[in-house]
């Protein structure tokens, strides 16, 4: 078990007694990070790739060692680590580079759970190509329904998050790789959920391209990762030109470079790699098991507690990664999450950047709380403690 206690202690923002309960929106950062970020601004910034002195040099061996740290964090090749902004840019980096292949008989395949920037992009290449838009339904437990007669010969591209970040659903990811392929299509996992909080390893579960984001697990904003198999990567186009993409440019014509700086066109965020980096040390330090083990244990502790609320609806399956999305009686979402802040307790209210699945729980908004490794039951005990309040106060 983890002593989140002494976990906390190393987050700043923290000291304030603030109960952040979001964390499946950003993570906080720790001092290990922020310090890192720090001694980059304060000591080696420069560009990379470009500089042979000094500061330069050690701003592109870090750089390049956060591919390499990243790499193993997953058990793939460093070369096969793609940084971008968010794992919004990475699906849209593969939608566009392969996406506007499909012809019109061709199947995209997504569920009804996507995170919008697993849905949205899909949906507008299908428009842009005439392919076909194909959506899985979920069941009345939040998993995934029948998702085998989806997928078929005419399936081209299956994009399936690994853990809905509503309902706190883990796919079945592994067989639905191993079904993409046995009818031939490419597999794209959105990691955002999960990269997180247990171990992900590209080899084993076989995925094609697997998008997660930095921030989610302790890194800054502005910093996601695009994993992509070597020989699908080599075939790709380059979804941004510009400088670094680049090996030699003449008038009339462009050579691209090698993997992975073919697709990171541009000064890159090297101080978000960095902190990357460092976060993913801290994360392997805990280790990836105890990280999923304590969340799980906050999870359904906090399960339990809600069902002392009478009138809470709780949405998703019983085996569920770390949060809890719910509706109070009449008290709408937002109303609950001011009410909550007040109390210096932080969670999300909204659609959740999932309105095909919100709407189809027949809500427009569901209130979230969001687990992780500096979060206590303590924590747990406020948060149910203030929804208490909230539901005297509005009379729910």
């Amino acid at each position: 078990m983890l002593n989140a206690d002494k976990i906390k202690k190393d987050f700043p923002i923290l000291k304030n007694r603030l109960v952040y309960l979001d964390n499946a929106a950003t993570s906080q950062k720790p001092y290990q990070v922020i310090n890192a970020i720090k001694d980059y601004y304060e000591r080696y910034n420069a560009n990379v790739h470009r500089g042979v002195y000094k500061i330069a040099v050690e701003a592109t061996e870090k750089y390049e060692e956060a591919h390499s740290v990243v790499a193993k964090f997953i058990n793939a090749f460093p070369n096969e680590i793609i940084f971008t902004r968010n794992t919004t840019e990475s699906i849209n980096l593969v939608a566009y580079s392969l996406g506007l292949k499909l012809k019109k008989d061709d199947e995209v395949v997504v569920s009804l759970m996507e995170h919008h920037s697993n849905f949205v992009p899909w949906q507008q290449i299908c428009k842009l190509t005439g392919a076909k838009f194909k959506v899985i339904p979920i069941d009345e437990k939040g998993n995934l329904k029948d998702y085998e007669r989806y997928i078929t010969k005419n399936t081209k591209i299956v994009s399936i998050t690994h853990a809905s970040n509503v309902l706190g659903t883990i796919n079945p990811i592994k067989e639905i790789i191993n079904l993409a392929h046995e009818n031939g299509a490419i597999a794209i996992i959105d990691g955002a959920q999960t990269v997180p909080h247990f171990s992900v390893d590209v080899k084993d579960l076989d995925c094609d391209f697997l998008a997660f984001s930095g921030h989610k697990m302790l890194a800054p904003m502005g910093i996601g990762v695009l994993y992509g198999k070597q020989e699908i990567l080599k075939s790709m186009k380059p979804f941004n030109y510009g400088g670094d993409m680049i090996r030699e440019v003449k008038i009339n014509e462009t050579i691209f470079n090698d993997l992975p700086w073919k697709f990171e066109a541009g000064t890159p965020n090297v101080e978000g790699a960095i902190g990357l980096m460092e976060a993913i040390k801290y994360l392997e330090k805990l280790g990836m098991n105890n990280v999923y083990a304590y969340v799980q244990y906050l999870t359904k502790y906090a399960l339990e507690r809600l069902k002392e609320i009478p009138n809470i609806k709780v949405y998703g399956p019983e085996k569920r990664n770390g949060l809890i999305s719910f509706k109070l009686g009449r008290l709408h979402p937002h109303d609950a999450s001011a009410f909550l802040d007040e109390l210096n307790i932080a969670i999300r209210g909204g659609h959740m950047c999932a309105q095909p699945l919100v709407n189809s729980l027949g809500e427009i908004a569901v209130a979230r709380v969001s687990f992780y490794i500096y979060n206590t039951k303590e924590d747990v005990d406020k948060f149910v403690d203030g929804l208490k309040k909230a539901k005297g106060a509005f009379k729910v």
